[in-house]
């Protein structure tokens, strides 16, 4: 999932790490970029897989509810966890450290 930028990230740790908490894995489909040949990949992340999310700033974002609601309900389908465009127009939760 390499070039996706920091505000993405942070949404999808979030997501990630509260399935993991509650002792649920997830099917994580991503698309690659184009100097990775395109495609997508789907990986499965368990509780018990170590993961490292890497942010190039400083700054924690605000973070969106509904765009992280609607991860983790995706994170819940048959089809997994799939990163869709932000919702806008909603109102931000307060940043969390990176």
């Amino acid at each position: 999932m390499a070039g996706v930028d920091d505000r993405t990230l942070a949404h999808v740790k979030v997501v990630i790490l509260t399935l993991l908490r509650s002792g649920q894995g997830v099917a994580f489909t991503f698309t690659h970029a184009m100097n990775e040949g395109y495609g997508r990949e789907t990986i499965w992340i368990s509780p018990t897989t170590d993961l490292r999310f890497q942010f190039f700033g400083s700054r924690a974002p605000q973070l969106n509810r509904r765009w992280i609601e609607d991860m983790l309900r995706s994170a819940t389908s048959k089809t997994g966890l799939v990163v869709t465009e932000e919702p806008v127009d909603v109102p931000q939760l307060d940043r969390v450290a990176g």
